[in-house]
């Protein structure tokens, strides 16, 4: 007998199998700075929207040179504003989609406590070895170190002492490690419901570098990708912008 309880199952197992047969994954290339909060909004995207977005982090630099030989991403959020631009303007993204998912916020960390002042005066002391960096060519977080340390005037004293990553994640990597004492990392990386998670700090005034505006594009091969834009709306909403402001970004 087709009782009313069973007849509740079947619309709730029909929507279940509804829900499963339009959801859609997409591959995402994630900037290295945006690892930690990305991985949380992924987790509640796919809960949320039953869409799954594949995870790939890196320099943008690399991601770019990917995208031009095919590479088969279908979201790059990027570490700035230019390359998406760039991209839209090649004809390689949808120029529609394109907006500023956060505005990044670099810092001057040490895992050891005490080590780094709340003015960055360490940096004119000169009592270290090593300070690590991201290579200012392909990481916008190195760049704007670059621009820091310009503004201090200490750019050509600091400069032998840098200790280069190819992108923030293996900066952060260099410091966290004590290969560096010191290192300029996407706060980020070391920040986690709004606290420094340890070590010491000192946040870089934005007016000491460009800012970093982080853009996000659907590219071309995920233009029809219901994955693709249910991400894009994701992130524009309350709980992942929380999540993003829980990691130090702005908007």
């Amino acid at each position: 007998m087709f009782t009313p309880s069973c007849w509740r199952a079947s619309l709730i197992a029909a929507a279940l199998w509804a829900g499963a047969a339009h959801a859609d994954t997409i591959s995402v290339a994630v900037a290295s700075n945006f690892t930690a909060p990305m991985q949380k909004i992924a987790a509640e995207f796919a809960k949320d929207t039953g869409h799954k977005a594949e995870l790939s982090f890196g320099a943008t630099g690399k991601f770019y040179a990917q995208i031009n030989h095919g590479a088969p991403f279908g979201v790059l959020l990027s570490a700035d504003d230019t390359t998406p631009a760039k991209i839209a303007r090649e004809g390689k993204g949808v120029a529609a989609s394109r907006f500023t998912y956060a505005v990044g916020q670099l810092v001057l960390w040490s895992k050891q406590d005490g080590y780094v002042d709340a003015q960055g005066a360490v940096l004119k002391t000169g009592k270290f070895q090593h300070v690590a960096i991201a290579n200012p060519k392909l990481a916008p977080y190195g760049l704007a170190a670059e621009q820091t340390l310009t503004q201090l005037g200490l750019l050509e004293q600091v400069k032998p002492k840098f200790v280069q990553g190819e992108n923030i994640g293996q900066t952060y990597q260099f410091a966290a490690t004590g290969n560096a004492e010191l290192g300029f990392v996407a706060l980020s990386q070391v920040m986690e419901d709004g606290k420094i998670k340890s070590g010491s700090a000192w946040l870089v005034p934005s007016s000491m570098h460009e800012p970093i505006r982080q853009d996000a594009i659907v590219l071309n091969t995920a233009k029809d990708n219901a994955a693709a834009k249910a991400l894009m709306d994701y992130l524009r909403g309350d709980k992942a912008r929380a999540i993003i402001t829980s990691y130090g970004y702005a908007f």
